[in-house]
């Protein structure tokens, strides 16, 4: 299969998306854009609303307000099957009673395709993701990563310039998600078509997504390259969330991030540690510094350095960053529909 033909616009256009379930803005004023060819990642923690704004670019959630473009076609208001996505859930959401061909087939069947030219595709698809020979099983008969990758085809073999993964990896165990990870940065890059993948999990935006809008509470908070936001949060929500250890409190509402890469080791003052804990990759101390307590992940060769509860180290402060405070007063969180 052949990448998909990319127009001159994108793949995906959000605009002013809203969605409320009774009292609870569940998406407000929600706009993304994924161009053709591109991986974004609608990143937040459950509950956040980011799988009501794909259930809406889907057509499943019908919107209070806003406007869906499909490759440059307004879906508004639409019907899902009208709308021209590639759809991967959670649960996969396999036939049980078609095999792997006749569910790869299904979605080029339901556009129109005739059946010789719509399984001629799903096989197509199903070499994307090396499962040509498992097409005469039924899911029963498969493992959960092959499940994921039939959903994956299934998808792919409709052609659209839109798929949209929702939490695509979770049901999988680590050793796979880790596989599948790197396999579907593969596939992304074959297929060129554009991508809405939600998730809660930071390492998968990072490992599969161009770029990454963080959500919280209904509302994007921040948008950009993955590595720009992984590098630079907005806010120290943002920070702490992608997993950055070190946000310390400060004054006036607002919070200093540490990274890692400031902290020297080996030179500077002497810090006492007043907590620590081994594990096979390490040692993760707490030390007392001026600024606030410090958590330090150290290596094995690293470990020799906080000997007698004391700590040698000093802070790079040109990469310390200043972010607003905003932890401690969360918007209201709800939670999502099943």
């Amino acid at each position: 299969m052949t990448q998909q033909s990319r127009g001159s616009g994108p793949a995906l256009q959000v605009q002013g998306l809203c969605k409320a379930f009774g009292p609870v803005q569940a998406a407000a004023d929600v706009s993304l854009c994924v161009q053709a060819g591109e991986t974004l990642a609608l990143l937040g923690p459950s509950g956040c609303g980011k799988s009501t704004v794909l259930r809406g670019v889907a057509g499943l959630e019908r919107l209070d307000s806003g406007r869906v473009e499909v490759g440059g076609r307004d879906v508004s208001s639409l019907p899902p099957e009208a709308r021209h996505v590639g759809l991967v859930f959670q649960d996969y959401a396999l036939f049980p009673h078609l095999s792997v061909l006749g569910n790869v087939s299904y979605g080029p069947r339901m556009r129109g395709a005739r059946r010789p030219a719509a399984q001629a595709r799903a096989r197509e698809a199903l070499a994307l993701v090396d499962l040509s020979a498992l097409e005469a099983r039924r899911p029963a008969q498969l493992s959960g990563g092959q499940q994921q990758r039939v959903a994956l085809a299934r998808a792919v073999a409709t052609g659209s310039p839109l798929l949209l993964l929702d939490e695509p990896l979770s049901n999988l165990d680590e050793r796979l998600r880790a596989q599948l990870r790197t396999d579907l940065h593969a596939l992304f890059a074959r297929i060129g078509a554009g991508v809405l993948l939600v998730t809660h999990d930071q390492r998968e935006a990072l490992a599969l997504a161009h770029r990454v809008a963080v959500m919280r509470a209904g509302r994007i908070v921040q948008q950009g390259t993955a590595a720009e936001v992984f590098a630079r949060p907005a806010t120290a929500w943002v920070a702490s969330f992608l997993g950055h250890t070190n946000v310390l409190g400060g004054q006036n509402g607002m919070a200093r991030l540490i990274p890692e890469s400031a902290i020297r080791l080996g030179q500077g003052d002497c810090c006492r540690v007043t907590a620590r804990q081994v594990t096979e990759l390490g040692e993760t101390v707490t030390v007392r510094h001026p600024l606030g307590a410090l958590t330090l992940h150290l290596s094995a060769r690293e470990r020799a350095l906080a000997q007698s509860h004391m700590l040698q180290l000093e802070l790079d402060l040109a990469q310390v960053l200043t972010l607003p405070d905003d932890r401690e007063s969360p918007p209201s969180v709800f939670r999502e529909p099943s």
